[in-house]
Parts: C-alpha cells; structure tokens; sequence
C-alpha cells in the first residue's frame, strides 16, 4: 500500500489549528514517521531536534508510540521521552492505518514545576546539562483537561473531513516500491535472494530484474549492501558507537568485512568518513 498525502492542504490545516488553538498537531506515517508538514515547533522541541542525538530519541519516541496505540477509538494521551503532554490517534482507510494525527507538545494543569523536575531528570544525556533547557521549558503553554478533551473531540470530528475531502489516500504499490520498502525496513538482518523472494512472494529472476531497475544496474546483493552503508553512514555521523557495533547494526557481523564493503562504495574507510564528517 502506497501512502499519498495532500501536503498542501494539510499543511494549511495545520497552520489553521494552530493560529486558532495555540496548540501543534501533526501528520506521521503508518511507520510513526513526521512527514514535515509543519515547522511551528515550540522553542524546547525545536532545541532538542537540532541535536542529532535528541532527533534520533524523538523520532524512536514517535515510532513506540505508533506500535503501542492500545485506545480502542480516538485518541490516546501519554508524555513523550522527554515528559511532555502529547496525543495521537490513527487515521483510518477501512481497517487499516493511513496515517496518525499528533497532538502536542504542551504541559498539563500540574503544577509546572512539578512537571520540569520530571523532564528534568530525564535529559542526563543533554550535552550543556538540563538546565540549559529549563527556560525553553517554561515556554510551553498549559492546557486543562478540558481544554485538552475539547481540542481532540474536535479533531475527531476533523479526520472525518480529511477523509472525505481525501487528503490521505491509499494507492497499490508497484513491485518496485515493494522491494524498496522491504530493504529499508529489514537491511538489518540476514537477508538473502530466496529469503526475499519467499518474504515477498515475488520470483528469484523478477526480483533480481527488481534490483537491476532499483539500483541502476547493480544486483541485489549490491543494494542491499548499498542500503547498510547508507545506514552506517548516518550512524557515523549522528552516534559515537564503535564502528563494530555500526557493523553489526547495519547487518554485517564480520567488522573487516563490513571495512571493505564500505571502502568500496565510499571510497575511503568508517573511521575517515566519520573524522572528515566531524571535523
């Protein structure tokens, strides 16, 4: 299933929300990924994101959330890995999944400094210490229950009109865009041509014929290794994990091997790319 969204008129959606309520809402995809369709984030999410390590635990955060929506309608509500108020709910073509529509970020009517302390606690990891975030923090508005309750009662009613109006719709993927899919959610594992097929239910030669069309005449072992060292790379780049765990994290075991496959579609080794990449 091939996902289609109408960012421009979502987008504008959004913004509307956002001028009327004071309050963010968002799209993600059916994988708990942010589609960018708006910019307004407040101060103290905008500051955690510009740090890859905080992007990379918002986005982990967004993902858990997607797999452990548990509400049997509507929306649920949960703080985020930082402690902030935020609600999701899915948007659904029949029984499936579409989309989520996002709520946040904002404090509930705790006291604030109650709330700080908790969020406080949970960002050990910030490099300029937590405190550094503490006037970000302030910033975000407070909302009651009711308000709150409200706000997402009417988005309900809202999600109906995306529906009707279309602006999330389904479309059948190609063979193509299936293999696509497929690497990027499994280049991790051990993968082979008939573990591929069987998972896929394609024929070994129309896969191989797949992989020629996807990487521009390469073969599958090529894009799938192609795949791991576009993951290493980031890993490189974003974390500070020893390159052997990058390997492994990538699905390669063997750290000389996972050298040489990296020298040869870079051109240089993990431990240069990662000096030239960071100064």
């Amino acid at each position: 299933m091939n996902i289609l969204f109408d960012e421009e008129q979502l987008r504008k959606l959004i913004a509307n929300l956002k001028i009327l309520t004071g309050l963010p809402a968002n799209i993600l995809d059916p994988e708990g990924r942010d589609i960018n369709l708006f910019r307004g984030h407040p101060p103290f999410c905008r500051a955690v994101n510009d740090l890859p390590e905080g992007h990379e635990r918002c986005v982990a955060c967004d993902q858990c959330k997607i797999r452990h929506y548990t509400a049997e309608q509507g929306f649920q509500f949960y703080r985020c890995h930082l402690g902030i108020c935020e609600a999701i709910m899915p948007l659904y073509d029949k029984k499936n999944p579409l989309a989520y529509l996002a709520v946040g970020c904002y404090l509930d009517d705790t006291p604030v400094e109650e709330q700080w302390e908790h969020t406080r606690a949970l960002l050990d990891w910030w490099p300029d210490g937590p405190d550094a975030l503490r006037d970000a923090f302030f910033q975000f508005r407070q909302y009651s229950q009711v308000e709150i309750h409200a706000y997402t009662e009417t988005l309900e009613a809202l999600s109906a009109y995306i529906q009707l109006k279309g602006m999330i719709r389904a479309t059948e993927q190609t063979d193509l865009q299936k293999l696509a899919l497929y690497l990027e959610e499994h280049y991790m594992e051990k993968l082979s041509l008939a573990s591929i097929s069987k998972e896929m239910h394609i024929g070994r030669t129309k896969l191989c014929i797949l992989a020629k069309e996807l990487s521009g005449g390469h073969t599958l072992s090529y894009l799938i290794a192609q795949r791991r060292i576009q993951a290493a790379q980031r890993l490189l780049v974003q974390t500070s994990l020893p390159i052997s765990a990058i390997a492994e994290e990538v699905g390669i075991s063997d750290y000389n091997y996972f050298s040489k496959v990296f020298r040869s579609m870079t051109g240089t080794t993990p431990s240069a790319f990662r000096k030239q990449h960071l100064g």
